[in-house]
């Protein structure tokens, strides 16, 4: 296996960083938290013009790893979109995407948008959303759902994975920002990235956000490969991200101070909208309860087994 994207999709990943950047940036988000029914309207002409909705993730690997990609560099802006969830959509079902859902109190970062959901649970039960209540913070919503199938176990490994490399992309642009700000901050008559707990902890964040990179490459691999453990990596991802989002997070808002948690900071707008990544469909708690339930005493199968 080779543990990295191909050059396409990584120039596509590279483009649409541009393409983001171009249409907004910083802002977007900004402005769809005033205005969430602008999201669409925000987002979706500067995806279509990427050729985003053309995507194959379901039956090309080339696809998926675009996909991926793609995934990532909206995190690094905080898109305002559910992008993984569109890029996730079925192909047996007229939907515009697929939403993971947890079986008490399923919700989906979809306020805002007019857009035919499908969900589906752990379990492989497939729900479309008929309607859904308020906004809450991240544009989250609960969902009223009406059945449909339990033929949604192959659904499951994507509409996990895809969401975590969207949390990869924000992990990236927090590390970014931090070491940045760092580097300019001046304590004693020289810069914060001079002192060595400083460094230390950068280090430590660094080292988690690789582990995630190298685990959310390896789970698509599983994915693109049709590998029948693919639902295991893929809850191990998200158990792993969310850990590392943790560490990542504590350490870039413990180095920018208490201006992290402010508006004016980008730090702040990405540590927030990470919030329904990290929380839904399962948090931590339960995603390695999950987890373990799924691979009892065999343990993860790996490459060498």
């Amino acid at each position: 296996m080779i543990l990295d994207l191909s050059d396409d999709a990584k120039e596509y990943g590279r483009e649409a960083l541009r393409a983001f950047e171009a249409a907004g940036g910083d802002q977007l988000v900004q402005q769809a938290e005033a205005k969430p029914d602008l999201r669409e309207s925000l987002a979706g002409p500067v995806l279509s013009e990427l050729g985003a909705w053309e995507l194959d993730s379901r039956t090309d690997v080339d696809g998926l790893e675009a996909a991926a990609a793609l995934c990532r560099s909206a995190g690094y802006w905080a898109l305002p979109y559910p992008v993984a969830e569109r890029l996730a959509k079925p192909t047996d079902l007229d939907v515009d995407g697929l939403i993971v859902v947890a079986d008490n109190r399923p919700s989906g970062a979809v306020a805002g948008l007019d857009s035919a959901w499908a969900t589906v649970s752990l379990g492989g039960t497939r729900n479309r959303v008929v309607s859904h209540g308020a906004a809450g913070p991240g544009f989250v919503a609960e969902l009223e759902l009406s059945a449909v199938d339990h033929n949604g176990a192959s659904d499951i490994a994507l509409g996990l994975v895809l969401p975590c490399w969207t949390l990869l992309g924000m992990l990236d642009r927090a590390m970014e920002l931090t070491i940045s700000h760092v580097s300019l901050r001046k304590q004693f008559g020289q810069p914060l990235s001079a002192f060595q707990g400083v460094q230390f902890q950068l280090t430590d964040a660094e080292v988690e956000r690789t582990g995630v990179e190298i685990l959310a490459k390896y789970a698509l691999w599983s994915i693109g490969t049709d590998r029948p453990e693919a639902l295991d990596d893929a809850l191990a991802l998200r158990m792993s991200a969310i850990e590392a989002a943790e560490i990542v997070f504590r350490v870039c808002h413990q180095l920018h101070g208490a201006v992290g948690f402010c508006d004016e900071t980008t730090l702040s707008w990405l540590s927030r909208y990470s919030q329904p990544l990290r929380r839904l469909p399962l948090g931590l708690s339960a995603s390695r309860d999950e987890l373990s339930h799924r691979v009892g005493r065999t343990g993860l199968t790996g490459l060498f087994s």
